[in-house]
Order: structure tokens, then sequence, then C-alpha cells
């Protein structure tokens, strides 16, 4: 059976890595992104380049999408010179981006009438996730347009996990959201605490993340921290237009979420005071003025 000829628009920091390793699992790959330079690496590699998003979905079976938020998919999947406009019968859609729920369910119902697939399907894991391919992917949407792109995502993650109807990869990534926020406020408050308070917060570390506090979090995060590293990774704009998200749905459905509330005011901080480019973890900032303290780096 031939592979899949596939497309992916979008190529930042998660999306080159993951087009790369879609190109090295064997796949065809024809890619776009608004700024074209982006796209060089991929090229050098075998890649191909579309003039449009409407040009790429006519040359491919799978198209991928990975870009910032609702607007920016809206546009390319459905808008002027759209994935839409390209579209042809038994095309799928896998949108990687994290957007609204209503956004996701609105792009599967426009495609359907076309004849195109549509899966939302969200992926966590950060930069080093994406490179290594070993990618948490949460989909919504059809089963069956799931199994048949199940080996391009396979090249992108280690964990693929179909949740549900149109939309509910989003919710579970609105969930996530609501999970890493957390870990990264409280990575923040412990380091500044253990600090201030007379103890060595690297030993704290290593002395609290083999027990109930273990988490993805306090495995990768506090060396960048003590190097002085707070380049991103992912970016802590992003967090805060996740937890954006995760609030706006939340009133949607009367949910109290008042930690997350927290967090995203601190996140709303960072992108207020010119830090959104920096990484998530560096919300650390926003605790180390609140307690004039700050983390010490270690060589």
């Amino acid at each position: 059976m031939a592979k899949l000829k596939v497309g992916y628009i979008g190529l930042g920091v998660m999306g080159k890595a993951m087009a790369r390793n879609i190109l090295r699992s064997g796949f065809s790959l024809t890619v776009w992104n608004r700024t074209a330079a982006k796209a060089d690496e991929l090229l050098e590699f075998g890649a191909k380049w579309a003039e449009s998003p409407a040009e790429l979905a006519k040359a491919v079976d799978v198209v991928c999408v990975n870009v910032s938020d609702t607007s920016d998919v809206l546009d390319i999947v459905l808008g002027e010179n759209g994935v839409i406009v390209g579209a042809h019968e038994g095309l799928i859609v896998i949108d990687h981006s994290t957007i609204k729920p209503a956004g996701s369910r609105e792009i599967y119902e426009r495609l359907k009438e076309v004849g195109v697939w549509s899966l939302d399907a969200p992926v966590s894991g950060g930069d080093i996730g994406a490179q290594q391919g070993t990618l948490t992917i949460m989909v919504g949407g059809d089963f069956d347009a799931l199994e048949k792109v199940m080996p391009v995502l396979e090249a992108e993650g280690k964990k693929i996990t179909h949740v549900g109807a149109p939309g509910a990869g989003q919710i579970a990534k609105a969930a996530n959201q609501i999970m890493v926020a957390a870990q990264m406020v409280a990575e923040a408050e412990l380091l500044i605490f253990a600090q201030k308070a007379g103890a060595d917060p690297v030993k704290v570390i290593e002395a609290i993340k083999s027990g109930a506090a273990q988490c993805w979090t306090l495995d990768v995060k506090p060396s960048r921290l003590f190097a002085g590293n707070r380049k991103p990774g992912f970016k802590a704009s992003l967090q805060a237009k996740d937890l954006a998200i995760v609030m706006e749905t939340a009133r949607e459905y009367l949910i109290s979420l008042p930690g997350t509330a927290v967090a995203a005011q601190l996140f709303n901080g960072m992108v207020a005071l010119g830090e959104g480019d920096l990484d998530n973890s560096a919300v650390i900032g926003m605790i180390e003025r609140l307690s004039n303290e700050t983390l010490e780096t270690k060589a």
C-alpha cells in the first residue's frame, strides 16, 4: 500500500520538528508557511513547497495544520485560498493547533459538506517531545479517519488517544493546559520558597521529584532555570492564549476554576511585561517580583 502524501502548514518550533519527523518516516511532504524562509531546512531534506494552503491541499492526501490560534486556523482552512478551496473528496485534515472546541466543530461541519474528514488533534510534550517524536496526541473526530492517518500520527507522537467526537481533542488539550499551568506556577513557587526560606532549591528538587510531587515539569524544567535558560520551549504567550481558551470554555459551561484563573493572571502579566516570548517556566519571574527574590543560577 502506497504511503500517504502529507502536507504540513505551520512551521514554528513545534510544527517544523513534527514535519521533519514525518519526512524522516518516509512520507512525501509538501509544506506551506506564511514566512517562507522557515521552510528552507525541510526543503533541503526533500520536502516540496506549495504556494498556498489551497495548492497544498490539491497535492496531498492528508493536511496537518499547526498554527497559533483559532482565527488563524479558520483562515487557513476555510478562508480565501484556504485548504477548503483545494480540497478533494477523501482528504483528511489534522489540526494540531490548540484552539477553541467550537472552532474545531465548525471546521468539521464545513469540511464534511465537501467530503473532507477533519480531526482536531492537539499535542502535548513541548519542543523536546516534538523533536523526539514522543508527543502525546489527543484526537477528536471520526474514528475511521483516525485509523487512516494513524501512520502519520505515529511519526509525530508516542501516545495517541481517540478522546471522542469533534472538539473532544481540544477539550482534552484544555484540560491538559490546566495541569501544565498549575505545574509551572507550583514549580516557580516552590523554588523561590525553598531558596528564600534557606534551603538549596537544587537539593529540594532532588528530594521531592521521586515522591508524590513527581511530574514531567520537575523532570525537565528546573535544570533549565538553574542554568539561567528561560528561552522557549513553549512560549508564555501561548500558555496565556491556551488559558484564555480554558477560561472562555469554563464560562460557557458555568464551571468554576479558581486556581486556573490565578495562573491565567500570572501568564497574562508576563505578556503585559513583554515576556511572552520566554518559556512558560519563566513564570517564575512573576513570583520573583512578588517575593523580592531572584532564583540563583547554578554552574
